[in-house]
């Protein structure tokens, strides 16, 4: 299963990643610039939710998969946030809660499978909101203009990427909870 439709879409937000930085590399003027980015990411980011949906429906559901689904998401996430800090639109402080947080429970998820309690820090609906944030904040970043004459992306993203950074603390510091038990047995 490591090449099916839903995993070449997994794969496909990987590659996408040189190519919405590269968007900024263009010599074409600035609001060509984030108006491709930001649809680049809306449509890569949409596969997450495809992928998923197509590899349940066509039975195509692989460890590989599951495995590569959240490091694709990570991995875009964080290009996206890291072009937006070197862009001016997003403070740094927010980039290293958001990565650091992803790194943190990566490897927090990773030691609890290799002890046999990887259930205990499963995917919960707070980490799940926390993402939508984020997919929200990032493309109205990336855009950094006026949506239809009437929402300023800018300013709401800014709003929305905080929060987003308040959201991903309260996830840790939830998945992190509920470790202890495992972490405490075993660090004696």
């Amino acid at each position: 299963m490591f090449f099916n439709i839903p995993t070449i879409m997994t794969w496909a937000r990987i590659v996408a990643i040189p190519l919405i930085v590269g968007v900024f590399y263009l010599p074409i003027e600035p609001a060509s610039r984030n108006l491709i980015a930001t649809v680049m990411f809306v449509v890569f980011a949409a596969t997450d939710w495809l992928d998923g949906y197509l590899a349940r429906k066509l039975n195509m559901v692989s460890s590989f998969g599951a495995f590569l689904d959240p490091v694709a998401d990570k991995f875009l996430v964080c290009a996206c946030v890291l072009v937006l800090v070197h862009l001016g639109r997003a403070d740094v402080f927010v980039a290293l809660i958001i990565i650091g947080r992803e790194i943190a429970i990566s490897a927090l998820r990773e030691w609890m499978a290799q002890i046999g309690a990887a259930k205990s820090v499963a995917v919960h609906m707070i980490g799940k909101l926390k993402t939508v944030v984020q997919m929200v904040a990032i493309p109205f970043l990336l855009f950094d203009g006026m949506l239809f004459g009437l929402i300023d992306t800018h300013v709401w993203g800014v709003w929305l990427i905080w929060i987003a950074a308040v959201m991903t603390v309260w996830s840790m510091v939830y998945y992190l909870q509920k470790a202890l038990p495992e972490i405490r047995a075993r660090v004696r």
